[in-house]
């Protein structure tokens, strides 16, 4: 059986502006229909979480979540929903609005205006959703007669809902969890601001958080935000003021809640923390920041919210669930940074002072690093970069496949702005090079670099250069040992510093795979005084190694390197940690994780590869 939509709810003032100001030709309808759709039922009556909002009586909005288990909200017919479930009485916020002081047992009923009331209807294991608004009809709570401390607090409340308009929502940025059901043990850790550690930390970890915003009492919205843990991010939590600020990723361009926020700019969000129920409730005042703005604040966003907190309650143990992951999101993007935490600020401000950056000339090194010539449009905007500094290089024009709303092949290229950050690995004036011309060495390791190795320099490749960045400097006082650990391409830092050092001071510990050994040859043979000071660890050496490998090695030992043939290990560090307290580290993830637990109590200056 079909169902037809007969009515259109249409688009407001604030949805029109946001698809204007963000380019979208709203020649679609609004899909959202004006009832409880089957599908929409069936989700509500599987789902055991419900984030429901609405608007204290100061007309601010708070959002809580509310369930445990499937069941405790389920359809009724005729666009009614009953709601049955555990809560916590005193602390949460949008219970205290829906309910007051009613007392216990006693049944509150509207009258046909009712309290408004939006909901998202939420399995994150199966990855599902429908948003939900209406109005409440009747409510009641019943304290918890379980002889415990916390019983005058938590208590069962029954809510009976009408729905005005409901709309199922895409899985995209719904990580995974299983949610199992917990008696809630509130307790009020904090409901003053600046923020408490305990909420900072569950903020640090967050992996996806739920919002409500409306428009007076009508046109209310509650909606889930999800990324990587720690997409939402602290601009300030101090005496002056609490900021948040997270990216709106691409998503399925309504712009329901931005477009609520572009007319009221409140909004209630609602934190929970899946490892022991606790719970961050804020409402808050948002500002919506576009383009070069956002970018300035956000590095690498074309579009933000922030979130300017006015009331917060983090509650522990306060919700009547617990989740265990079960996989993130294809869609999810890397955690963006802000600027004040060292986020590449990558933005120009215009076309009229753009900068290219030219292909001149590409070097294989290994089968999968090579090194890129570029030459500088315009050095004098640009300007020279430093030692130890990145280039940010956009490859948008070149790669980006254009918007849409799903591309299940290759998830992760719905937020990608194409724009990539290499070390810079030739130094700044005085070198090889002229002065308008950098090199870069880097690993063929995604669609950016795919799209650079097979490039053919005589196209005459031009991208734009957005800026250089960065300040890995290797510092070298009059005397003592300059330890450095570098894995496989991430000596790059230190190839544009080598002229500027006492290489005979250097203890370079550099860990290789034998199918990059064409990079330590090609290092070697350009400095080669770096020899003496480095001893390699090579790992993947295997019986019947080609010739050309085996030749190299050779000639990397006659230059003075020292060769080991396994990986690193702590004890190789231990004669130099007994020397000098301070380090570098130019190495991946896995090995950085390694080096830090290593050198405990010393100070490791490393190379972030996460821009």
């Amino acid at each position: 059986m079909a169902f037809v939509q007969t009515d259109s709810i249409g688009w407001h003032e604030g949805e029109r502006r946001m698809h204007s100001l963000m380019q979208v030709v709203n020649e679609f309808e609004n899909p959202t229909d004006l009832s409880l759709t089957p599908g929409g039922a069936y989700l509500l009556g599987t789902a055991p979480l419900l984030a429901i909002g609405t608007l204290g009586q100061d007309g601010r909005p708070w959002t809580s979540i509310w369930g445990g288990e499937p069941g405790f909200s389920r359809p009724l017919g005729s666009s009614n929903i009953g709601i049955k479930t555990l809560v916590d009485r005193r602390h949460d916020p949008v219970l205290n609005a829906l309910l007051g002081d009613l007392p216990d047992g006693e049944v509150a009923k509207e009258n046909n205006q009712g309290q408004s009331i939006s909901g998202l209807a939420i399995d994150l294991a199966a990855r599902t959703r429908v948003k939900l608004a209406g109005r409440m009809c009747v409510g009641a709570f019943s304290q918890s007669r379980v002889e415990r401390p916390d019983a005058a607090t938590v208590g069962e409340v029954q809510l009976l809902i009408k729905v005005d308009s409901s709309l199922l929502n895409c899985p995209k940025y719904l990580n995974k969890k299983k949610v199992i059901a917990k008696l809630p043990a509130p307790k009020m850790i904090s409901s003053t601001l600046p923020l408490p550690k305990q909420a900072l930390e569950l903020l640090a970890k967050a992996d996806l958080f739920f919002m409500t915003s409306s428009v007076g009492r009508s046109h209310m919205s509650t909606n889930h935000r999800g990324g990587s843990p720690g997409f939402v991010r602290v601009m300030s939590n101090n005496a002056d003021g609490v900021h948040l600020v997270y990216p709106e990723y691409s998503g399925n361009r309504l712009y329901q809640t931005l477009g609520n926020l572009q007319i009221a700019p409140e909004a209630g969000f609602v934190f929970p923390n899946f490892d022991n129920g606790d719970v961050l409730y804020i409402t808050a005042n948002t500002e919506i920041i576009f383009r070069e703005e956002a970018a300035k604040i956000l590095p690498r966003s074309n579009l933000i919210v922030k979130i300017i907190v006015q009331e917060a309650r983090f509650v522990e143990g306060g919700l009547s669930f617990q989740g265990e992951e079960d996989g993130r999101s294809p869609y999810n993007p890397a955690v963006r940074h802000l600027t004040i935490e060292g986020g590449v600020a990558v933005s120009q401000a215009s076309d009229v002072s753009r900068v290219n950056a030219k292909l001149l000339e590409r070097a294989l090194l290994t089968p999968t690093i090579a090194r890129f010539r570029f030459s500088i449009s315009d050095p004098t905007v640009s300007g020279r970069w430093k030692h130890g500094q990145y280039v940010a290089l956009s490859f948008e024009d070149e790669c980006s496949a254009g918007y849409s709303h799903m591309r299940n092949d290759d998830p992760k290229s719905l937020n990608d702005d194409y724009v990539r950050t290499f070390t810079v690995s030739s130094p700044p004036g005085g070198g090889k090079l002229p002065d308008d011309e950098f090199e870069i060495t880097v690993r063929n390791v995604g669609v950016v670099t795919k799209f650079m190795f097979r490039q053919n320099v005589r196209a005459g490749l031009e991208v734009p250069l957005l800026g250089f960045g960065g300040d890995f400097v290797i510092e070298q006082k009059a005397e003592g040992v300059i330890p450095i650990v570098a894995g496989g391409v991430g000596i790059t830092p230190l190839l544009g510093q080598t002229p500027k050092l006492d290489l005979s001071r250097l203890r370079l510990f550099w860990s290789i795979n034998a199918q990059d050994i064409g990079l330590v040859w090609d290092t070697l043979e350009s400095t080669p005084a770096l020899a003496g000071s480095t001893i390699l660890y090579i790992s993947g050496l295997k019986v019947g190694t080609s010739a050309t490998v085996q030749a190299s090695l050779a000639k990397i030992v006659a230059l003075g390197s020292k060769v080991m043939q396994r990986r690193i290990i702590e004890e190789d560090l231990q004669e130099v940690m007994g020397q000098v307290d301070k380090w570098y580290v130019c190495a991946g993830s896995t090995l950085k994780s390694k080096l830090l637990q290593w050198l405990t109590g010393k100070k490791v200056v490393y190379e972030d590869f996460n821009y």
